[in-house]
């Protein structure tokens, strides 16, 4: 509006006042030619010489119309201003809108983030608690205390850290046992005591691991019934593949289920290269022979070296005793309750089976037995609470421990205790006394079997 008026403001500015008017004006009285008096007032222009003719309303009228084009043009500017300033209002309020709610969003989405982090530090010190109750369970085994509760120790599975025979609390509830009565134990014959006895019988083999490779025909796995060191443990599990002319790998497994998954967690390289089946395990050492020689070889597990080399008189090496099998097993380690043995022949022995216990650390040989079992006319042998017992066939999926040698009496009697084969290939039998399972290597298959002791003697 402020326009249109400083336009009119300047449009009677425009015109001279009424006084410039009287200044130019002038009136004159004559008479015409009919004698009649005329007066004359005249008025002369600022800008015109002459007159151009015709009246001076069309010209009023063109400013007019020109003032009436300016309002429309002015009212249509003012409108856009104020429309201009309407739509960025609504622009403002709108953005303010859009801000605030994106600011609401970003602060709830922090509040999200810091109660995630406070639930994942509270999971990760759960899980930091549950592992060291597991390991405290590891360690600390539950005692028994009742002898309904030590019966149902006999039937937890052999993994089950509470079955190790260096416990205190497993050997207290093995003198608790033994205090009860046999006929409340066994009152139909079969079930296993805790002494150390004649083998009665051998269960059905358990299926832990199939080698997938030629190498994995025959070989020796096992775990260490008497660990030594912070390094490794009783649910150890160690694997040798024995096809091949130079086998030094010896395979590490954290526990059974590792092994079954065939995932090791180490792989260690022997100093010397191991000849057939005949390796064992006990007290934190693997003992084995030296490949085409009779030298006997300690490894120490922990420190990973050679600790001690022993050669183990007269025995014949590399195919001159082997068992009936074949695969250079003439020098068979072994294990138990009582110590480190050696099974084996001599020439002077002439095939005979001749057991030896050995000295874990020296490697010398304490005491020799001889036995009247010929080595090449049976598949297998290990010891048990030092008596020596030998597998009929390794073939046959039906067959029995056919003899025992007592090292106690220096006897030896024919027995039949059944024995299966289910993959028709043994070449391999070892006692673990911990687990009081046998360890067998049957045509790639890794199984163990539970055995039952009869009454100490």
């Amino acid at each position: 509006m402020w326009l249109q008026v400083s336009l009119l403001c300047l449009f009677y500015l425009s015109v001279p006042s009424q006084s410039q008017a009287q200044q130019r004006a002038s009136l004159y009285r004559s008479n015409d030619p009919t004698g009649q008096c005329h007066y004359t007032f005249t008025v002369a222009s600022p800008d015109e010489t002459s007159c151009p003719g015709g009246s001076a309303k069309p010209e009023i009228d063109g400013v007019l119309s020109r003032l009436t084009l300016l309002e429309a043009l002015v009212s249509r500017l003012i409108a856009g201003v104020d429309g201009g300033a309407a739509s960025e209002a609504g622009n403002e309020e709108g953005l303010r809108e859009a801000y605030s709610q994106v600011t609401g969003e970003k602060n709830q989405l922090q509040q999200d983030k810091e109660r995630l982090n406070r639930q994942v530090r509270e999971l990760q010190k759960r899980l930091e608690e549950l592992s060291r109750e597991a390991e405290d369970l590891r360690s600390k085994p539950c005692l028994q205390t009742h002898t309904s509760e030590g019966a149902q120790r006999e039937n937890r599975p052999a993994s089950d850290p509470a079955y190790d025979s260096g416990n205190g609390a497993y050997q207290e509830m093995k003198a608790e046992v033994t205090e009860v009565p046999a006929s409340h134990l066994i009152p139909d014959g079969n079930h296993n005591l805790t002494g150390c006895g004649e083998v009665l019988s051998v269960g059905d083999p358990v299926l832990h691991r199939k080698a997938d490779s030629i190498t994995g025909k025959y070989g020796v796995w096992l775990q260490d019934p008497e660990p030594q060191g912070p390094y490794y443990s009783n649910k150890t599990v160690w694997r040798i593949d024995a096809v091949g002319k130079d086998v030094r790998q010896l395979f590490a497994y954290e526990d059974m289920e590792q092994f079954s998954r065939g995932f090791p967690m180490k792989v260690l390289v022997l100093p010397e290269p191991v000849e057939s089946t005949g390796a064992t395990l006990y007290q934190g050492s693997l003992y084995y022979q030296r490949r085409r020689s009779r030298t006997l070889i300690r490894y120490d597990l922990a420190s990973e070296t050679l600790a001690t080399r022993a050669e183990l008189p007269h025995a014949g090496f590399h195919g001159q005793h082997p068992y009936s099998w074949g695969g250079y097993t003439d020098i068979d380690l072994a294990a138990d309750e009582q110590g480190l043995w050696a099974i084996y022949s001599t020439s002077k022995a002439k095939g005979a089976i001749v057991i030896s216990q050995l000295d874990p650390k020296s490697l010398e040989v304490k005491k020799s037995w001889e036995t009247n079992i010929r080595k090449n006319t049976v598949a297998n042998a290990f010891v048990a609470c030092g008596r020596l017992y030998t597998v009929s066939s390794y073939t046959a999926p039906n067959t029995t421990i056919n003899y025992m040698f007592d090292t106690a009496t220096g006897e030896s009697k024919a027995i039949s205790v059944p024995f299966k084969n289910k993959y028709r290939y043994n070449s391999m039998v070892d006692y673990n006394h911990a687990q009081r399972k046998l360890y067998a290597w049957d045509n790639f298959h890794m199984i163990t079997y539970d055995v039952r002791l009869g009454r100490a003697s």
